[in-house]
């Protein structure tokens, strides 16, 4: 099986660990998808690497960070990359068409760059016939990830969306156990960004997206996981609090929202009972023993789950950075005995490589990519993501007012999680209700899946 050629488009913190002219002081120095790259080239999965953003001016920068960051850290990483646009090129924002045009039809396309421009890019590079992985969120509309669900199906490639968390061990184990505690009831989660950070999203943040598509993403596709086939959100509002990231110090934009938090209704499907789930997000958290705290509590008919992501029992101090907790099992950068890199069973690591391996089976003939469905978050299946999302901006946008979901029930996914009943049949009934005051009617359908004991 030839090795797969990749492009990653973007060349910031997440990719390279570059910032600002120098490492990142974030927990995220050495970056994650390139490290993640040069590895899998060692292993004969990779072979041509190559990286894009909108300037050539710090290609210099970056290749001098990759070397002395990576190359000189792990033994037998080789961290050679193709930089574009050239060196000296001050600015072109379309540089990614130019590279993507290079590729051919097979090849691996990796997205993180600012989250309004994850449409055009996804899109450029599915309708050349290229795998994609994009970062959360994917896209910001429910018609845009429509329009990428309708490209990625017409052109036989696989789109995934890279929420890494679904490998992370707890959380996957947490998903399963949450299966098993009948109806859904209650879900809240938190998570947050130093505002040091702010330093680094003040380019984008409050522009081309807002915190809760950044980081309430995580846990909105966590709690629809888990829900899958099982209950469906119904409604979304939103609130937000500001001061902090549009002042003076530190120079978003004045509409940017410091914490933003959602409140969503869901539906169980079987029984019709409600469901209510908050999400919160902020990137004005002060510096402290984690980059990012990171929790949700679950509380299902039959019993509840509590997940700290963010404090692992794994506790450190030195005199650089103080006291804090390590979180290994997201990325580990320290090499074993021998000098090598060793984070290949992290999750922040098996994100890609599961894609990789994924594309490589596509590419082989052996699968499709709807085979990956079920095990990968692909842009098909998390829908769903980006309907809360979208529905939170529009209620942010409109005043805080409740805004309505759409949602369609999959009968025979909803037979199929039911394995001690017998599934008899499906009913739709239909509801004809006045209300708003104004005489305007509404028709409701609501489907029924009848069921029996199994014997």
């Amino acid at each position: 099986m030839a090795p797969l050629n990749v492009l990653i488009v973007g060349t910031g913190e997440y990719t390279t660990g570059y910032v600002g002219g120098g490492a990142s002081n974030s927990d995220k120095s050495l970056g994650v998808v390139g490290l993640v790259m040069f590895d899998l080239r060692s292993r004969g999965k990779v072979d041509w690497i190559g990286m894009v953003g909108t300037t050539g001016l710090k290609n210099v920068g970056i290749r001098q960070h990759l070397t002395n960051g990576i190359g000189k850290k792990y033994t037998g990483l080789d961290t050679t990359v193709e930089l574009m646009p050239a060196d000296g090129i001050a600015r072109d924002v379309e540089a990614y068409k130019t590279a993507i045009d290079k590729l051919k039809p097979g090849d691996a396309v990796i997205i993180f760059t600012p989250d309004d421009t994850h449409f055009a890019i996804s899109l450029y590079a599915i309708e050349h016939g290229c795998h994609i992985i994009v970062a959360k969120p994917a896209v910001k509309t429910v018609e845009e990830h429509r329009a990428l669900v309708e490209a990625a199906e017409r052109k036989g490639v696989l789109a995934v969306v890279e929420l890494h968390k679904r490998f992370d061990p707890i959380y996957a184990d947490a998903r399963e156990r949450i299966r098993t505690l009948g109806d859904f009831s209650y879900y809240n989660a938190y998570m947050s960004q130093p505002k040091f950070q702010l330093q680094t999203f003040k380019s984008w943040a409050g522009k081309s997206s807002d915190i809760s598509y950044y980081l309430n993403s995580h846990h909105i596709d966590m709690l629809t996981w888990s829900q899958q086939g099982r209950a469906v959100p119904i409604s979304v509002v939103a609130s937000a609090a500001s001061g902090v990231a549009a002042s003076e110090e530190y120079g978003c934009v004045d509409s940017t929202e410091d914490t933003i938090t959602l409140m969503v209704m869901f539906k169980n499907i079987q029984s019709g009972n409600f469901g209510t789930a908050l999400f919160t997000s902020s990137w004005i958290a002060p510096k402290a023993e984690v980059h990012s705290q990171q929790r949700f509590f679950y509380m299902g008919h039959e019993g509840e789950i509590r997940v700290d992501q963010a404090h692992r029992g794994y506790e450190a101090a030195d005199d650089d950075r103080g006291f804090y907790q390590n979180n290994p099992l997201f990325l580990r950068y320290q090499p074993d005995p021998l000098g090598r890199y060793a984070g290949q069973n992290t999750y922040g690591h098996i994100s890609f490589e599961r894609w990789v391996d994924a594309v490589l089976g596509v590419n082989s003939g052996d699968y499709s990519p709807s085979d990956f469905e079920a095990s990968l978050p692909t842009v098909k299946s998390t829908l769903v993501v980006t309907k809360i999302l979208e529905a939170g901006r529009k209620s942010l946008d409109q005043g805080g007012i409740k805004i309505d979901l759409e949602y369609e029930i999959p009968v025979a996914v909803v037979a199929a999680e039911v394995p001690k009943k017998k599934f008899i049949k499906t009913v739709t009934d239909t509801k004809t209700t006045v209300n708003d005051g104004h005489g305007h009617q509404k028709t409701t359908h609501v489907i029924r899946t009848v069921y029996k004991p199994t014997e």
